[in-house]
């Protein structure tokens, strides 16, 4: 038979699988069918390949024109999922589990992309907080900007979502402007492989922005510099033996980890059975265990009940364990397929076997259970495995041993304090979960939990139609956890790009930030606009372009009119004594919102024109009392340009409001969309 050879792609080239190739076989038959291997690649010039082709082609885009390549790119994927389903049943996956892994990756893709375009800013210097004032008269400034890395991305993925694992990393690399080297795990390589074919033949990608190492790293990481970053997916021991790499310590290279965890879920001591809390969290508990045959990083390892109920728990989810169809994973009926390996089948065996030394097996037998439509013993089978922990507090391995497969672990908890330490037990994990309908236990368990986890998932009657799910990352929140789980946070958003970028402290003057920035800071220069901004086009517009407008009188029959009008009546604008009463008001004052409204007449053109809509205004401050006989008058500044579809964009403006002595009585960030002279591309 001849062998699937799953090829790397380096320095632009496809290479072939060399004598040191594996063999890799079909989880569910047994049957060798591919081998990965290289036979040694010069990974210096794989190095020097993406930060001399992939990095500058990046970093020439900006974060907009990155978003809508990988917009672009899930777009292309997610048109040709169909191959990747079939060839991923041979990891032992179901067409649920395929759906996590593939459609689950390009939906984080999408989801990156959206975030690249409507929070960050459409250049290539990402803005982290506000501009700090470090002069009396603001002449000298700084702000924290973020650059991308000039290196390459490693990005080291674990066996069990070949798709998914690759996509959440690469997605936050490429728009932080990074090229990216992915070493998929061996096992279920040619998933990966698969996956970035589609991509590659997209043309999409720039050259060098993604290659593909199908085997041993080789001597890449002794290569790395402090330019550079890891990002890793798999066992805690694997994790301490790739951070204890002398090149990595040396050059300080920024090492990203998601590893092991002893996931808890934990049964509120108001769900008692017949709540509907008390099935969601059965359904919960068997989903966990039965989704991609357990292994999942994210998968609840121990089941925390109130001691009332552990036997309630034990029957019902025994109860639906026993309905779960094992069987060959490309069969519709199927409802949790095999194991990835032989070896992983032995492995979740011997690390069961250490948990059944502190607990006794209430439901699965490894050497009894059925299989439809395949060969048990053939192929990395094993029936989802429960066991009950009569004394957690005594126990140690049912807190620090993981079965990375179906086997969890149930045990009672006396009260929420007692719930709380033994999910803390874990050492650090991905995330733990709560079911209930009270939020004083929600508030009880975050409190004395946070510190132990990455993330808290709090399900109840009111969420759960809507809820993700206990094992679900979302691309919007990070994904990590401390201690065992590894320290690190992918994904959430912008956060997981700025993984791969150089938080940098630029200090001077309003000017030069301004320029750095591409986004106009205050105390800068503001060129008085030759005509009016209202009248031109998005191109036309220049940062710091400055609009001056007359004045207007503030009356005392302007404020009661404005007072009749809206029902606005507060006593500072109508009750001279009451206001003086009041230590932040001279008297009687204008309303704020007339003071906008205003301020909207003075700079607001009444014609049709580029601007096509205020879209709303942020950051408002009211900073000094206007009253009646005061005068106001508004300058209008292009603050930051923000291209938004093909035909138009929008611009921010700063808007101050300055009476007659020159003091701002008001500042606010507003937001207008503007049409383009000419059409432009996505």
């Amino acid at each position: 038979m001849t062998l699937h050879p799953v090829q790397s792609f380096v320095a632009g080239e496809w290479v072939m699988p060399g004598e040191r190739a594996r063999p890799i076989a079909d989880a569910a038959t047994g049957e060798v069918f591919a081998e990965a291997g290289h036979g040694g690649l010069d990974f210096g010039a794989i190095r020097e390949f993406a930060i001399t082709k992939g990095g500058p082609a990046l970093r020439a885009m900006g974060f907009h024109d990155r978003a809508r390549m990988l917009k672009a790119l899930a777009a292309y994927l997610n048109e040709r999922r169909a191959p990747l389903y079939r060839l991923s049943h041979r990891t032992g996956a179901t067409m649920a589990d395929n759906r996590i892994d593939i459609d689950g990756g390009i939906g984080t893709m999408f989801v990156i992309a959206s975030k690249g375009r409507r929070e960050m800013p459409d250049g290539d210097v990402y803005l982290d907080g506000g501009l700090e004032a470090l002069s009396r008269g603001g002449s000298f400034v700084g702000q924290h900007v973020c650059t991308a890395l000039q290196g390459v991305a490693v990005h080291i993925n674990a066996f069990n979502f070949p798709v998914w694992g690759m996509l959440e990393k690469l997605a936050p690399t490429l728009l932080a402007g990074m090229p990216a080297i992915v070493k998929p795990a061996t096992a279920s390589g040619y998933v990966a492989e698969a996956a970035v074919r589609i991509m590659l033949e997209s043309g999409i990608l720039p050259e060098g922005a993604l290659q593909l190492v199908s085997g041993d790293p080789g001597d890449l990481l002794d290569r790395l510099d402090g330019q550079d970053v890891v990002s890793f997916t798999g066992s805690a021991a694997t994790a301490l033996t790739l951070r204890s790499n002398h090149t990595l310590l040396s050059g300080a290279v920024r090492f990203v980890a998601e590893q092991d965890s002893l996931n808890a879920t934990i049964l509120g001591p108001d769900a008692a059975p017949g709540t509907p809390e008390f099935d969601l969290f059965l359904k919960e508990a068997h989903r966990e265990m039965t989704a991609k045959a357990g292994q999942k990083c994210t998968a609840i390892r121990r089941i925390l009940v109130p001691e009332p109920h552990v036997e309630a728990v034990i029957d019902g989810l025994s109860q639906r364990l026993a309905a779960t169809r094992i069987g060959a994973p490309e069969r519709e009926t199927t409802r949790m397929g095999a194991l990835i390996s032989q070896a992983q089948r032995q492995d979740v065996l011997a690390q069961a076997e250490k948990i059944a030394a502190e607990a006794e097996r209430v439901h699965g037998d490894p050497d009894a259970f059925e299989v439809d439509g395949a060969d048990a013993r053939a192929g990395a089978f094993l029936p989802p495995m429960l066991y009950h922990c009569a004394d957690p507090d005594r126990a140690a391995r049912v807190h620090d041993t993981e079965a990375f497969g179906p086997v969890a672990t149930v045990m009672g908890y006396a009260g929420l304090d007692h719930a709380a330490a033994l999910a803390n037990r874990g050492g650090g994990s991905l995330v733990v979960s709560l079911v209930t309908n009270d939020p004083n236990v929600a508030r009880t368990v975050t409190m004395e939990s946070a510190a132990y986890h990455g993330r808290i998932y709090i399900n109840n009657r009111t969420a759960m139609d809507e809820s993700t799910g206990h094992g679900s990352p979302l691309p919007h929140m990070v994904h990590g956890g401390p201690g065992r789980a590894g320290g690190g946070e992918e994904l959430g958003g912008v956060r997981g790009v700025l993984h791969y970028m150089q938080r940098t402290a630029i200090q001077g003057s309003p000017d030069m930030l301004t320029a750095i920035t591409g986004q106009w800071q205050k105390g800068a220069a503001r060129p008085e606009a030759a005509t009016h901004p209202f009248t031109r086009a998005f191109e036309d517009l220049a940062i710091g372009d400055t609009l001056e407008t007359g004045e207007r009188a503030v009356t005392l029959e302007d404020i009661e009119h404005f007072a009749a009008f809206t029902g606005d009546r507060f006593y500072a604008h109508m009750d001279e004594a009451a206001a003086l009463r009041n230590p932040f008001f001279p008297g009687r004052v204008a309303h704020g919102y007339l003071i906008l409204s205003f301020a909207a007449g003075l700079f607001v053109r009444p014609d049709e024109g580029p601007v096509l809509a205020n879209t709303g205004l942020e950051n408002l401050r009211f900073l000094k009392p206007v009253p009646p006989g005061a005068a106001i008058r508004v300058r209008l500044t292009v603050k930051r340009k923000t291209r938004r579809t093909d035909s138009y964009g929008e611009v921010r403006w700063n808007v101050e409001v300055v009476d007659q002595d020159g003091d701002a009585v008001a500042e606010y960030d507003l937001l207008t969309m503007v049409r383009y002279r000419a059409p432009r591309p996505r």
